[in-house]
């Protein structure tokens, strides 16, 4: 009774920080609707700036001094952050606003390794608080209990902040109604400024209050943005008393959970997410939406089939690749056999979003289970390599259709959010279920049949069924199944009109595009001879819309060029430079701001306006009629 004790208030402990984080990004989506992948990078950069602040400038300040400018410093670089970017983005889908802010987090990753190093950092002793208070025969670290009177204060000031001035009523008003607040004459720009800049000081004073009680180190933002998703996404987004009350939830649950189901313990908070968004999409404490800007602010230009020159043009690059064994070296077949399967898994994940209006952020769950698939046919089988590519892309297949069945009934974020709920599910189970997957040791030994094991042949191998299945999912596009798929993306009220049921629709779209994904995964086991957990991660899932909206949403082939853009630019930065995040994150963000279209919308408009006759001059009815020609034809 004792033990369970003392671990209940160490799970409050953890509750603390976690609650700090998280009330920051709830804070911050409530108002601005930004989904800021970045807090975390905030998070890191607030224990690091304290470390330094405490442990090498202690004198001047203090321990607690320290603490507090460190919070103040990464609040102002966070105030800085949004007006340079965050400003720019305001009303893009939120899918744009998560890659932007992931792109921070991969440029603050490598920053803070260049200017701290790699190694992690232990910081000092809070000054008080660094012996142990004994509560029932068992010793607790007193600087538990001042953490855990924290949470409830810091939830006290800022239910003071929002409820008894001005400013917090402006900030309450703007999380209800942006737009008749500006029409007031409120100045959103330094309301929003501010209101970030409030977010990352939380966030920084969460990773702050870290440095007593671990290391400090590079890998903290990743570690600890997921479950920050996770509370706020069953706290409610916007709610500041559901972060509460979510972060004791999940804390207490990381903290028995290992205790009464080790084997699942990892699962446990993700099943939870799951039921909450399932039963109340909204959150415990969160209130329904209207219709998302997720799906109406995709502006996606109505497709077209190929041309006679665009046929030729793809029969060319089909023919260069498949003449690249003849003269490429066995490295360069293995990038190339590489980047051929993530544009089949950019191109599933393609056809799900801009086809099905739908933006999944766990798409690397069908990827990985695929690849697993695969490994479980050979490794517990004995099955060749070619039932295992036919059969093992079946696990993917099933994934898709049980997640799928409740991710379709949701919309906008909370869809995204199931999704990688669901995505962190099946991680979490592979990297627990050690004696079927092999944990974080992986599944070896996953290799080709003797007439591909050479990588001239495997590369043939996997073009063809690249392009076989890129095919597919064009062909897909164009039949009555993609019209009536748009159709239910476009307006669900009138394609129910006509007899397209959205929900059926959509999750048939789901499985088709986690069917692919599983082929892809399924070949890239094959390519690399093991399975992993990091198949089914979060970056993985990442990748994929990063690839897709390098090339851009509006076209069919634009997953296809940014996936080769992409994987090529990353395993040439790897080879070439250590800061390689550094300049990935600065690309994603230059991709989202300046070329929001990627890279084949800005080619297509490019071509559009070379085409354009020169308008008339003047704005009478000549000029008129030109415009109404000109929006007719594109």
């Amino acid at each position: 009774m004792e033990f369970l004790l003392v671990q209940a208030l160490s799970g409050l402990a953890s509750a603390a920080s976690l609650f700090l984080v998280a009330s920051g990004l709830s804070i911050i989506f409530g108002v601005m609707r930004i989904v800021n992948f970045a807090h975390g990078a905030f998070y890191m950069l607030g224990a690091y700036v304290a470390f330094t602040l405490t442990d090498r400038f202690a004198g001047p300040l203090g321990f607690w001094g320290g603490i507090l400018v460190a919070c103040l410093v990464v609040a102002a670089v966070g105030a800085l952050m949004e007006m340079l970017l965050l400003r720019r983005i305001y009303h893009a889908p939120e899918l744009f606003q998560l890659l932007a802010t992931f792109g921070v987090t991969l440029m603050v990753e490598d920053i803070v390794v260049l200017i701290w190093g790699a190694e992690d950092l232990m910081g000092p002793r809070a000054p008080g608080f660094t012996g142990a208070v004994t509560v029932f025969g068992r010793l607790v670290p007193s600087y538990d209990f001042l953490l855990i009177a924290l949470g409830p204060i810091v939830l006290g000031l800022l239910w003071l902040l929002f409820h008894g001035t001005r400013w917090g009523v402006l900030v309450r008003a703007a999380t209800q109604d942006r737009d008749m607040v500006a029409s007031l004459g409120v100045n959103q720009k330094w309301l929003f400024t501010s209101v970030f800049a409030l977010g990352v000081f939380l966030a920084a004073l969460g990773g702050a209050l870290q440095i007593p009680r671990t290391t400090v180190s590079h890998a903290m933002d990743l570690s600890i943005i997921v479950e920050v998703f996770v509370v706020v996404v069953i706290g409610g987004l916007g709610s500041v008393t559901g972060a509460f009350v979510a972060a004791i939830l999940v804390s207490e649950l990381n903290a028995f959970g290992i205790l009464v189901l080790p084997k699942i313990s990892m699962v446990m908070v993700f099943l939870v997410m799951a039921v909450v968004l399932v039963v109340r999409p909204w959150g415990l404490f969160g209130k329904p939406e209207g219709t998302p800007r997720a799906a109406a602010g995709l502006s996606i230009r109505p497709w077209r089939p190929m041309s006679a020159l665009e046929r030729m043009g793809v029969a060319v690059a089909i023919l260069v690749a498949a003449s690249l064994p003849v003269f490429a070296g066995n490295y360069a077949l293995s990038v190339g056999t590489e980047i051929l399967v993530f544009v089949l898994f950019a191109a599933s994940l393609h056809f799900l979003m801009t086809v099905g209006g739908l933006a999944s952020f766990g798409h690397a769950a069908y990827f990985g289970l695929g690849a697993y698939g695969a490994a479980f046919m050979v490794k517990f089988l004995g099955a060749p390599m070619e039932l295992a590519l036919l059969v093992g892309p079946l696990l993917g297949l099933a994934g898709a259709v049980l997640f799928g069945w409740f991710c379709v009934r949701l919309s906008g974020v909370y869809f995204a959010m199931l999704t990688l709920a669901f995505a962190q599910i099946a991680w979490s189970v592979a990297f627990q279920w050690v004696e079927v997957t092999g944990g974080d040791n992986g599944m070896l030994g996953i290799w080709p049949s003797k007439w591909a094991s050479s990588p001239q042949g495997f590369f043939w191998l996997t073009l063809a069924i690249v392009v076989i299945g890129v095919g597919v999912l064009r062909m897909l596009v164009f039949s009555p199944f993609g019209y009536g798929l748009r159709a239910a993306r476009d307006s669900t009220l009138r394609s129910e009109a006509i007899g397209i049921d959205r929900k059926s629709t959509q999750w048939a779209a789901f499985i088709v595009a986690g069917t692919f994904a599983g082929i892809a995964g399924a070949l890239f086991a094959f390519l690399k001879g093991s399975v992993f957990p990091e198949n089914l991660a979060i970056p993985t899932s990442v990748d994929g819309l990063v690839m897709v909206l390098l090339g851009g949403i509006e076209t069919v082939s634009g997953a296809v060029i940014g996936a080769i853009v992409y994987k090529a630019l990353a395993i040439w930065l790897m080879s070439k430079t250590e800061l390689s995040k550094l300049v990935l994150g600065g690309v994603i963000v230059v991709l989202v701001v300046a070329f929001p279209k990627g890279i084949v919308g800005f080619l297509e408009d490019l071509r559009h306006r070379r085409r354009r006759p020169p308008a008339p001059d003047g704005a009478g009815p000549e000029a008129a009629g030109y415009v109404a020609k000109v929006e007719a034809a594109e």
